[in-house]
C-alpha cells in the first residue's frame, strides 16, 4: 500500500482519554448481555468505537475556548446570533430554527411541510427521517439511482437522484401530492455516497418546473463538497466554501445534525428561505425543543457549532477526514474483504451478504457480523440492513433492502491510522473464519426504530 496517498493528521493531540481492552471471555459475556446488539454495549467496554460519527467528534481548541463565552440567556443569546450569521454565510439561508439535533429539525419540517397522503421522494431512506415523514402522514419513495443499491459497483456519485424516477412519480401522483424532495448530501445508507453538483442543479430545474420545494439533509455537506472538488469536472480549482455555497443555492432549506460536519457533540437546525414556513417552524420549536433562540442547545453549544461549521470547510481538515476513511477501506479491499464501493465519506460499509453468504437475510447477517466483530476485537460497529429497515407498516413483513451492511463509522479527529490498522486486522481475521458466524433471531423487538433497542440470540 502506498502510504504517501494518505496525509498525516493535520492536528496535534492536547488531551487523551484512556481506553481499555477487555479479554475475549469478558467480551463474550458482554455481547450476550447486550442481546447481540452493539447499541446496548456500555461505552467503557468498547476499545475502538465506530458505532457512529454522530456527536463523537473531538472539538478543536478554538471550539473549547468558545464554550467559555456561552451566553445562556433564555432569549436573545448572542451565540445564536453568531450561529445564524455563520449559517447564512456558509450556506446562504436567511432563516434558522435551532434544534437539539438533526431529528428535531426533521420532526418540525415534516409537521409543517407534509399533508397526510403526500409523497416524499428522496435519495434512499434514513431511519429517523423516514419515521418523521411517515408519522406525519407522508409516504416515502426512493428515487435514488439504481446503482446505489449495488454494493460492488464502483461508480462516482452513487447518491444522485434518478431524474426519470422523480419526474415519473410527479406525473403519476400529481405535483400537488408531492410534499417536497428530500435530498441527502451525502447518502448515509448507500455507504456515504455523494451527490454531484450537476444532479443538484438538475433536481432544482425539474422541481421548479412543477413548483415543488427541495430540502437537503445537510448533515455531511462538507464531505459531499470534497467529493465534488475531487471528482466533478470544473470544480478542482474551487474552494470547499465556494462549492458548499453553490450546493445550497439549489435548495429551499435544509435540516442538519451538527453532530457530524458541525464537529460538535450536540446540536442541529432547520434552515429556510420561506418566511411563512419560518413562522410555522418557530411555533413548533417552542413546543418540542425550546425558545427560537436556542431550540434545545445551550449558548456554548451554539458557539462551538458556529466555529465547527467554519472548520469543516478547511481543506486540510476535510481531505484528511475523507482519506482516513479511504485508508481503512483500501486496507480491506487489498485483503479481499467485500465492501460497498466506492468508499464513502464518513465510514466503510462491509457488504454482509458477501461476507456471510451462508446466512439468509432473515437471519440478520449484518447484525451477526457486527456482534462478532466486537467479540473478535472490542471494535464496535453497527448494522445497516434488514434490522434498520424495519417492518412495512401495512403488511408487518420485514423490509428487505438490497444493501445489507455493517457500518464502520469514523469519528472526526479522534482516531489515528494505527487505530484503522487494528480495525482492519480484526476484520481480516474474522473473514478467514466467516463460516463460523451464526445467524440471529429476535428475542425482543420494539415497534419502531428497532435497531436501537432490539435483542437477539444466536441460531444454533
Amino acid at each position: 500500500m502506498d502510504l504517501s496517498k494518505y496525509p498525516a493528521e493535520p492536528f496535534r493531540i492536547k488531551s487523551v482519554e484512556p481506553v481499555k481492552m477487555n479479554t475475549r471471555e469478558e467480551r463474550e459475556e458482554i455481547i450476550k448481555k447486550a442481546g447481540y446488539n452493539t447499541f446496548l454495549i456500555d461505552s467503557e467496554d468498547v476499545y475502538i468505537d465506530l458505532l457512529t460519527d454522530s456527536g463523537t467528534n473531538a472539538m478543536s481548541d478554538r471550539q473549547w475556548a468558545g464554550l467559555m463565552v456561552g451566553d445562556e440567556a433564555y432569549a436573545g443569546s448572542r451565540n445564536f446570533k453568531k450561529l445564524e450569521k455563520t449559517i447564512e454565510e456558509v450556506m446562504g439561508f436567511p432563516y434558522v430554527v435551532p434544534t437539539h439535533q438533526g431529528r428535531g429539525a426533521e420532526n418540525i419540517l415534516s409537521r409543517i411541510a407534509i399533508k397526510p397522503g403526500q409523497y416524499v421522494p428522496g435519495n434512499m431512506y434514513f431511519t429517523t427521517t423516514r419515521y418523521h415523514q411517515e408519522a406525519n402522514g407522508g409516504i416515502f419513495v426512493d428515487v435514488i439511482r439504481d446503482e446505489a443499491h449495488d454494493a460492488a459497483l464502483n461508480v462516482p456519485f452513487k447518491g444522485d437522484i434518478d431524474l426519470e424516477k422523480l419526474e415519473n412519480l410527479i406525473k403519476e401522483k400529481g405535483p400537488e401530492n408531492i410534499a417536497y424532495v428530500c435530498l441527502a448530501v451525502t447518502v448515509n445508507l448507500a455507504g456515504g455516497q455523494p451527490v454531484s453538483m450537476a444532479n443538484m442543479r438538475a433536481v432544482r430545474e425539474l422541481t421548479n418546473k412543477y413548483g415543488i420545494k427541495v430540502f437537503y439533509d445537510a448533515t455531511r455537506f462538507a464531505e459531499n463538497a470534497y467529493f465534488i472538488k475531487e471528482q466533478e469536472e470544473g470544480y478542482q480549482d474551487k474552494t470547499i466554501a465556494e462549492i458548499v455555497k453553490e450546493m445550497f443555492s439549489y435548495a429551499d432549506g435544509a435540516t442538519m445534525s451538527g453532530k457530524k460536519d458541525g464537529i460538535v457533540n450536540m446540536g442541529g437546525f432547520l434552515a429556510l428561505r420561506d418566511e411563512d414556513l419560518l413562522i410555522k417552524a418557530r411555533e413548533l420549536v417552542v413546543v418540542f425543543e425550546g425558545m427560537p433562540s436556542y431550540g434545545g442547545m445551550t449558548g456554548r453549544d451554539m458557539e462551538a457549532f458556529a466555529i465547527g461549521l467554519k472548520e469543516s470547510l478547511q481543506f486540510e481538515y476535510i481531505q484528511h477526514r475523507i482519506l482516513q476513511v479511504r485508508y481503512l477501506g483500501d486496507r480491506l479491499k487489498e485483503a479481499g474483504i467485500p465492501i460497498v464501493e466506492p468508499i464513502g465519506g464518513h465510514g466503510v460499509f462491509i457488504d454482509a451478504r458477501r461476507f456471510c453468504p451462508h446466512l439468509d437475510q432473515e437471519q440478520f447477517p449484518a447484525q451477526a457480523l457486527a456482534a462478532n466483530l466486537y467479540l473478535e476485537s472490542g471494535v464496535r460497529a453497527m448494522e445497516r440492513g434488514i434490522v434498520s429497515a424495519g417492518r412495512d407498516p401495512k403488511t408487518g413483513e420485514n423490509r428487505k433492502p438490497k444493501l445489507e451492511t455493517v457500518r464502520l463509522t469514523i469519528p472526526r479527529r479522534v482516531y489515528t491510522y494505527r487505530h484503522m490498522d487494528v480495525v482492519a486486522d480484526a476484520i481480516i481475521r474474522l473473514y478467514e473464519r466467516r463460516e463460523q458466524i451464526k445467524g440471529l433471531r429476535f428475542v425482543y423487538e420494539p415497534p419502531a426504530l428497532r435497531f436501537f433497542t432490539a435483542r437477539f440470540e444466536e441460531i444454533d
